[in-house]
């Protein structure tokens, strides 16, 4: 049984509703699998009774922004209750942070000199289809941008960064996760350790902070990462999950990529929640 417990939709900044992620998800024979839309489960009630009814196995997820000592950290949660009053707080006020960093950056573009035209952009309607957010999409249909290798690559450097966004500590975001009967894994290990390595020094503010396993199998990931990850956790008792962090096409990650069987994952209680 394949697995793929990472995957976005039109919910955050991926291409695919509720039905095109079922479906392509059948296509590509994954059994068991999650959305984790950056700080929204508002597709998550869709898709679970679109995989319900075609014999898939589901898991409720989120990926909630954090921050740790200055640095950004991503938490997957797997296994919410969507429906949670106090994860829908957090979540809603990530969300009101990222749209506000988001409109930050076009203001200082339009202050460094880039031809922008804040009414304009005020009045500007985002397409969720196309994956992304509003301000990317609004900067490369002006012709500022290719796309978003080319955004963050050119256009989100130098003086025009706004101040880092003020998302909710990762202490916090792990204990709404738990408190909406979910598990707080920590995405893709590489980017937060930030080149330090898996060790017992640049792992312990993470298992502080409320982390009880790590995405060992991801696109970000080389072999050598994998195995630490993975040798990590058998040391520790921790999950282990997996995904592509795929958005339909928007970053060029596939679907179904890296290939993850369902023994290789750790699910601890999780498994205890898949159909049988």
């Amino acid at each position: 049984m394949r697995a793929d417990l990472h995957i976005h939709t039109t919910g955050s900044d991926g291409r695919w509703s509720p039905p095109e992620v079922v479906a392509q998800v059948q296509q590509h024979g994954i059994d068991l699998f999650a959305i984790t839309d950056h700080d929204d489960v508002s597709n998550v009630p869709a898709v679970a009774e679109l995989a319900g009814s075609v014999g898939l196995a589901f898991l409720p997820g989120v990926e909630v922004s954090t921050r740790l000592d200055g640095r950004g950290v991503h938490v997957l949660g797997y296994g919410i209750d969507p429906r949670d009053a106090r994860l829908d707080r957090l979540l809603e006020a990530n969300a009101a942070e990222l749209n506000g960093l988001n409109d930050e950056h076009i203001r200082a573009l339009a202050r460094a000199g880039y031809p922008i035209d804040l009414e304009e952009y005020a009045a500007y309607q985002h397409d969720p289809s196309r994956g992304g957010w509003r301000s990317l999409n609004y900067l490369i249909d002006k012709g500022l941008c290719r796309d978003v290798h080319d955004f963050f690559a050119r256009l989100f450097v130098g003086p025009t960064i706004p101040p880092t966004a003020n998302f909710a500590p990762l202490a916090e975001a792990t204990e709404a996760i738990r408190a909406a009967g979910g598990v707080a894994i920590l995405a893709h290990p590489v980017v937060p350790l930030r080149g330090k390595g898996v060790s017992e020094e640049s792992m312990r503010p993470f298992l502080d902070g409320g982390i009880q396993g790590l995405e060992c199998y991801s696109s970000y990931h080389d072999p050598a990462i994998t195995s630490a990850c993975l040798t990590y956790c058998a040391h520790h008792g921790l999950l282990v999950t997996g995904g592509s962090d795929c958005h339909g096409g928007f970053v060029g990650r596939p679907l179904g990529i890296p290939v993850v069987d369902v023994t290789d994952l750790r699910l601890g209680e999780l498994a205890s929640r898949l159909p049988r």
